[in-house]
């Protein structure tokens, strides 16, 4: 009598790897495989459970509605797997893996890159992706296994953590300050050329803040980039609201009205919650949270109190 054909633990890797990224090509590359063999895989997978797991179109591959039942499955057994290697191994070498870490522009950028020398230390056997186009990441649809956002996750199933507070100011350059009008107050703000987002592409609540310093200011250029903003600014072509964390290490830059406009804005962390415990996933988190609370000077101005304990939160659907 012939024994029904097995799937492997590798096959579940190769299918959890397609359904995240609906690529072949992609998938290959995170799993350090070849095309060939991803597609020989799910094909093998397809044959032995019985069952059609993915569409095929010239897109990409679709889960269908019993390979979407099926991840379930699959990232249990993937959570059990990690933690068993977790109990088998011993401090640093219990973080294995790739972890795809979504960040905004000016966080990624200006802080983590600056400490990413030390989370490479702390956990050699980690690789890191960083994405910063946050706006097209999505954790339910898991394209990032970890993110930093401007606002709280409402709902679903996530971890959400709020991770530091930040603020922000408006800034101008020394040369474009010494020519321009001067400014001692908000009404003076509507004289002078302002330099920020396109409206239509703020991606997240938090990044929508000129009303809050004037509503009648209306922006000359506008970017989806904080780095255009930045060197705009920087070139003299007008007033700017930026991160302290990152505006202040520039000299030529002069915070306008410092003590009357003082904007404060949240980092959260955020991941789904099946990943919360995952060790590649975990030592990411730790190691943001102690990053972060060792450099609080760097995202609060001097003469603002920081904020005290973060708040933790795990919404559930």
């Amino acid at each position: 009598m012939n024994n029904p054909p097995q799937f492997t633990w590798d096959d579940l890797q190769f299918f959890l790897a397609v359904a995240r990224t609906g690529q072949l090509s992609t998938a290959a590359r995170q799993l350090r495989s070849s095309h060939a063999t991803v597609s020989r895989r799910i094909d093998r997978l397809e044959f032995t459970l019985k069952v059609k797991l993915f569409e095929r179109n010239p897109r990409g591959y679709v889960l269908t509605a019993m390979g979407t039942r099926f991840v379930e499955t699959a990232e249990k057994m993937e959570q059990e797997t990690e933690r068993l290697r977790a109990d088998l191994a011993d401090g640093s070498m219990a973080q294995r893996g790739l972890v795809r870490f979504s960040a905004p522009e000016g966080f990624a950028n200006f802080f983590f890159a600056t400490v990413l020398h030390r989370f490479a230390a702390q956990h050699p056997h980690l690789s890191l992706e960083l994405v910063t186009i946050q706006q097209i990441m999505s954790l339910s649809r898991k394209e990032a296994d970890l993110s930093v956002v401007l606002d709280e996750p409402k709902g679903g199933p996530y971890f959400a953590e709020k991770l530091t507070d930040y603020h922000l100011q408006i800034y101008g350059s020394r040369d474009y300050l010494a020519k321009a009008p001067a400014i001692t107050c908000r009404e003076d703000l509507l004289e002078h050329p302002f330099v920020s987002y396109i409206e239509e592409m703020i991606f997240a609540p938090g990044l929508d803040y000129l009303s809050d310093v004037h509503p009648r200011i209306k922006p000359q250029f506008q970017s989806s980039s904080i780095f255009a903003q930045l060197t705009a600014t920087r070139n003299g072509l007008g007033l700017c609201i930026l991160p302290y964390f990152f505006a202040s290490r520039y000299p030529e830059l002069v915070r306008v009205l410092p003590e009357e406009i003082d904007l404060k804005r949240h980092y959260w962390i955020t991941c789904h919650r099946d990943l919360k415990q995952a060790p590649r996933v975990r030592a990411v988190i730790d190691f943001l949270r102690e990053a972060v609370r060792g450099e609080d000077a760097r995202f609060v101005p001097p003469y603002v109190t920081p904020a005290g304990p973060a708040r933790r939160s795990e919404a559930e659907s």
